[in-house]
């Protein structure tokens, strides 16, 4: 059976930076995200008498270690399902992949929902979220839609470390403009960064230690729809994660001066009444945050900053799940 699939990318409020199970992918302390409607992954895959996976993504056949990955994680439902014949599977993003858009988070959803399903497995969504996140951590925060809170776990087998919704797409109606300012893949992947941060920076696990306190926080804006304090909590936890990866030895860079100067631009317009704030995954772009009301006026405005090459409106978007082929 031929399953279609579609997730969305999700840009976390209170950061994911460093794992206490990089096999499992555990994550080191939790998360709070918001998925994004606009930034979207769709992947068509089937179980099929084939000698080897044949993965194509965006329209190019996947060789080496990024096919080895995925097919590595699809063993891991063949195993559960006892489907063990090869996939054909064929995935598109329709944002930039590799970039620091949350593109693995999307696309590992999809393909965990996808596979799922070709292999016969009926898993809750408590379940593909585990799942997922053995593809990549960021992706068991793409299996639910809207406002999502992924819990840090405590055992060892990762069973209870998955992500779940805490308030629906529709509940609060905010807007992201994902401001892209380069075109191409970041320099150093976001394992990576994570990994040389974890081993190497001074400032770590203050960063570990301080997570607890503003998922708490970020919690409570989100139930109470309270935007300047979750803007607040969301531009501390994403200065401190980088501020973590600065100090690592050699320290990670993920932004551009554009990214330098965005963040001043989104400062500045908060200081001249717009509501909005900024936050930053790994990667160059800017993500800037605001009420539906404000997007349109925020929109004109940075059409014309010359650090801005592409804008990507989003809105918080639904879960991962099968669509008709």
């Amino acid at each position: 059976m031929k399953v279609k699939s579609e997730a969305r990318s999700n840009i976390a409020l209170v950061k994911y930076w460093g794992k206490r199970d990089p096999l499992l992918n555990l994550p080191a302390a939790g998360s709070v995200s918001m998925t994004l409607s606009g930034l979207t992954t769709q992947t068509e895959l089937e179980f099929a008498d084939v000698p080897h996976d044949l993965i194509v993504l965006n329209g190019t056949t996947l060789e080496g270690k990024g096919a080895t990955k995925l097919s590595t994680f699809v063993d891991r439902i063949r195993d559960a399902s006892g489907e063990y014949r090869r996939v054909r599977m064929t995935s598109n993003n329709n944002f930039p992949t590799a970039a620091g858009l949350a593109s693995s988070a999307s696309g590992f959803a999809a393909l965990t929902v996808a596979a799922a399903a070709a292999a016969g497995l009926e898993l809750s969504p408590r379940e593909l979220s585990v799942l997922a996140r053995q593809g990549s951590g960021s992706a068991s925060r793409s299996i639910p839609g809207g406002f999502v809170h992924w819990h840090r776990g405590e055992l060892a087998d990762g069973t209870d470390s998955f992500a779940e919704s805490v308030a629906p797409p529709d509940y609060w109606d905010l807007a992201c403009l994902v401001l892209v300012t380069v075109r191409g893949e970041k320099d150093i992947p976001s394992t990576a960064g994570m990994n040389q941060t974890m081993a190497t920076s001074p400032y770590y696990q203050a960063w570990v230690d301080s997570v607890a306190g503003d998922i708490t926080e970020a919690l409570a804006a989100i139930a109470t729809k309270d935007f300047e304090k979750l803007a607040d909590v969301a531009e501390r936890s994403c200065l401190a994660m980088h501020a973590s990866a600065l100090a690592a030895k050699p320290g990670v860079l993920y932004w551009n001066a554009k990214t330098v100067d965005l963040i001043h631009s989104v400062r500045s317009l908060r200081s001249q009444g717009i509501p909005c704030f900024f936050t930053i995954d790994a990667g160059p772009h800017v993500k800037v945050f605001c009420e539906a009301a404000h997007a349109d006026r925020l929109k004109l405005v940075f059409e014309q900053d010359p650090n801005v090459i592409q804008i990507i409106m989003a809105s918080p978007g639904a879960g991962a799940r099968v669509v008709p082929s």
